[in-house]
């Protein structure tokens, strides 16, 4: 770099006086924060528009929460809207085929399918309908199908009753596992009947035993829990056979031995007492003595 001597520099000056020069001006308050934004933008802008975007979300969000009642009311006006059209274009359910019931009402799947008069068979949900039918006491499995223009079919199996139940005046028919399926209307007469409190838990262990002496069953009515803890076995004529808490599978045999030698069922008796395992105890009949003549 050269040197300039300052006999140079000193030629070449002249004098001012300092009040004629100019003098800078003096910022604002606003310019002041505008520059400190532009500052603060160019250093950190990428985090102060994350927070604005966040900011910006909550508010939305806010927003929309607020009237979301009236965005509900809106679109359920235009799906019943759409309802409306599609059923005046003929796409309304107009069939319905239910098949397989025995044990559970039409009605009672027609109200489970929720179908209206203005329901189009485009939204018609199947599987909702599907669920709710298999809700039904009686219901093991259920198809449901929809075929368009305007058909719905339903088939549904039940599940397999296995005994009838009689408590409190009402008769039910029960599944295995000691479930009401139903109330029975008349068609499941074959079945077994119990009778009392606790005896659909147990119906079924009692009915597999007996399946074993198919001459015990003969004018059997009714097997009657008693406490919930052991079983009577009442026949037609009246006879009463009490069954111990335990060892129920013996007692039976027992019971067939004295059929097969004696016909004990067929005496005239009232009770046939095998609580205690060492000992038969009977009751005959009571018979009012003769008028004399």
């Amino acid at each position: 770099m050269q040197q300039v001597k300052s006999e140079a520099f000193f030629a070449g000056a002249r004098p001012v006086d300092p009040r004629t020069l100019p003098v800078p001006a003096r910022r604002s308050p606003l310019q002041r924060v505008s520059n400190r934004f532009n500052r603060a933008l160019v250093l950190h802008g990428t985090g102060l528009r994350r927070t604005g975007m966040v900011l910006a979300l909550m508010v939305a969000a806010t927003a929309i929460y607020q009237v979301r009642d009236h965005i509900g009311l809106g679109v359920t006006s235009l799906g019943s809207l759409a309802q409306v059209q599609f059923a005046e274009a003929g796409l309304s359910v107009g069939k319905i085929a239910i098949s397989g019931q025995t044990l559970t009402s039409e009605q009672a799947i027609f109200d489970s399918l929720g179908i209206m008069p203005d329901t189009s068979t485009l939204a018609f949900d199947v599987e909702s309908a599907r669920s709710r039918i298999a809700e039904l006491p009686a219901i093991d499995t259920v198809t449901v199908r929809k075929t368009y223009p305007a058909d719905v079919s339903v088939v549904v199996t039940e599940k397999t009753p296995v005994a009838r139940w009689r408590v409190d005046g009402v008769t039910f028919v029960i599944d295995a596992g000691g479930e009401q399926i139903g109330e029975d209307g008349g068609a499941y007469g074959d079945l077994p009947l119990v009778i009392g409190d606790g005896a659909a838990d147990d119906a079924l262990v009692m009915i597999r035993a007996l399946d074993h002496y198919p001459q015990l069953q003969n004018g059997l009515v009714a097997l009657s829990r008693i406490a919930d803890r052991r079983w009577d076995m009442i026949y037609q004529t009246g006879l009463r056979i009490q069954l111990p808490e335990q060892g129920v599978a013996q007692a039976l045999g027992k019971l067939s031995n004295y059929q097969t030698e004696y016909q004990l069922l067929d005496r005239d008796l009232t009770v046939i007492d095998l609580r205690v395992d060492s000992v038969v105890a009977v009751r005959p009949t009571k018979r009012e003595d003769a008028e004399p003549s």
